[in-house]
């Protein structure tokens, strides 16, 4: 598990790891179809046919997964910030925020984080600059993966 996913786990936003977003080599996944091709057991017939609901799913209503389990990630760490014994400013330190996830914030896991997020390499070597674009970054991330995070935190 690399360090972002720890970060969503302590934010309550596990589930989907990095490793889902990784890019799937077609020709290792087993029982694939041509994009063209239908299989018979997904022809629509006379009872059910492409227009009616398949049994057991349940019909649309306008409620997604995201809109259902979206974590407010500013009200979280917040919180999480209020109940803490060192005043703590998450919202611009990315030390900060790792040390009131509870998460090693030395400069080796920012450097490990950085990496996983895909620093640019100029970067890397300053650890003011890695700092800055480091929490820019794992708030984009937060946003992309599911949370609710206001543009001015994100990249």
């Amino acid at each position: 598990m690399g360090l972002f996913d720890k970060i969503k786990e302590k934010l309550g936003m596990g589930g989907v790891s990095n490793e889902a977003h990784k890019p799937v080599d077609p020709s290792n996944v087993p029982n694939q179809h041509a994009t063209d091709t239908v299989v018979d057991s997904q022809r629509p017939t006379t009872a059910n046919n492409a227009t009616t609901t398949p049994p057991g799913a349940a019909p649309l209503t306008g409620t997604t997964d995201a809109n259902v389990s979206a974590v407010d990630v500013p009200a979280k760490l917040d919180g999480m910030a209020a109940a803490h014994s060192e005043q703590l400013n998450w919202r611009t330190s990315i030390v900060d925020l790792l040390k009131l996830l509870g998460l090693d914030s030395s400069l080796e896991a920012r450097k490990q984080l950085a990496t996983e997020l895909g620093c640019p390499q100029e970067k890397m070597g300053d650890s003011a600059a890695m700092n800055i674009w480091l929490h820019k970054a794992v708030m984009h991330q937060l946003a992309e993966h599911g949370g609710t995070v206001p543009p001015e935190l994100r990249i």
